[in-house]
């Protein structure tokens, strides 16, 4: 089953994104390089255990 999971930026720690995610193949933190509009720059933005509601 995949999972909705936000991704927070490191540097302003605004949540900026959701992806989903198949935590029982990828049990791992996600971490990716996107663009955050509060620095207006790429940055790192990694897995947050906050919830996203439907």
């Amino acid at each position: 089953m995949r999972d909705i999971i936000a991704l927070k930026c490191e540097e302003c720690g605004e949540i900026n994104y959701s992806i989903t995610k198949n935590k029982r193949t990828h049990p791992e933190k996600f971490e990716v390089s996107k663009y955050c509009k509060r620095d207006k720059k790429h940055t790192k933005h990694k897995e947050s255990r906050d919830t996203i509601k439907n």
